[in-house]
């Protein structure tokens, strides 16, 4: 069995939507939206049960699930994806951030924090919400995505990524900040990072063609593979089908990495090769999530703190 990784918790915690549809507030800079075609209770039943089997899935696999409700009646039609509004760190520390939609806002909630509390070792919360206030937005590991391991995080730059409030966020965890631009080929930046890249143990998975500026593109790519990890290339249609949007755990028989069936189906048998030498392929199928513009990595908050008793 591979030995444990800090870049894979062996626990996350997923909220479990009862009133799911495509957000309005955030399709403006969400190139990854699609409308819905069904009938909102159509919609939001098929969502509830894809969350369901997912963490099922994850369970039976020896990922530590901690599946939360969200009722709708807040009117927070993007609750399924709880990783951008808080994040967790070894050492017992905890972070709450700033969301650039209001609806969005409202998705932080005490008995995620107070959970963590009862059953895992919390030193501190430290709390960035109050930068709404003044415009400032950074929407967790949505708008990073970290490397536990080398402590760099990578953000691509966007209306959700402030510069002001990543510096503050890797100055608190003492991580040190990569930004850089990206556009698609509509020419609109990337929102959020995990759309783009995923950082695995042994290997990265990367859009790095939206990188825009050859140089950073580079800088990038060197740093990632300094790190020791196997660089992925992924296509635009790959991008597209969200394989970017991955997280890698640890489970009953070592590590796994996440993903939808969409994405799964979208990889190459040689980009397969490569994750199957540190991780299993977990593919999870989540077709009505994805409607709104993320995917399997959205809907997992990791934990990365020592469990109580």
């Amino acid at each position: 069995m591979p030995q444990p990784s800090a870049q894979a918790p062996a626990a996350v915690v997923m909220v479990r939507p009862h009133r799911f549809h495509p957000n309005p507030e955030t399709a403006a800079d969400n190139a990854f939206q699609s409308p819905a075609d069904q009938a909102a209770d159509a919609i939001a039943s098929l969502a509830h049960a894809e969350v369901t089997a997912a963490a099922a899935r994850l369970q039976a696999a020896g990922v530590r699930v901690h599946l939360f409700e969200d009722l709708g009646e807040r009117g927070t039609p993007d609750a399924v994806f709880p990783n951008n509004w808080f994040s967790t760190h070894a050492g017992g520390h905890v972070a709450l951030y700033p969301m650039f939609a209001e609806s969005r806002r409202r998705e932080r909630r005490a008995d995620v924090i107070e959970m963590l509390k009862a059953e895992y070792r919390v030193q501190d919360v430290i709390d960035y919400s109050g930068l709404e206030a003044d415009g400032m937005f950074l929407e967790g590991t949505g708008a990073m995505v970290l490397d536990h391991i080398e402590r760099v995080a990578y953000t691509a730059q966007s209306n959700r990524a402030d510069p002001v409030a990543l510096e503050r966020f890797c100055t608190h965890f003492n991580y040190e900040p990569m930004a850089f631009a990206t556009t698609d080929a509509q020419g609109m930046p990337c929102y959020h990072t995990n759309v783009m890249l995923c950082v695995g143990t042994d290997f990265a998975l990367g859009g790095f063609h939206l990188v825009s500026d050859p140089v950073r593109r580079q800088a990038v790519c060197e740093r990632l593979a300094e790190s020791g990890r196997t660089l992925i290339e992924l296509s635009a249609q790959q991008i597209g089908d969200f394989a970017g949007n991955a997280l890698e755990l640890t489970g009953k028989e070592g590590r796994v990495l996440a993903l939808s069936a969409r994405a799964a189906a979208s990889l190459t048998a040689a980009q397969k090769a490569v994750i199957e030498r540190s991780a299993a392929l977990l593919p999870l199928a989540v077709p009505t999530i994805e409607l709104a513009g993320g995917s399997v990595r959205c809907m997992l908050a990791g934990i990365h703190l020592a469990r109580r008793g």
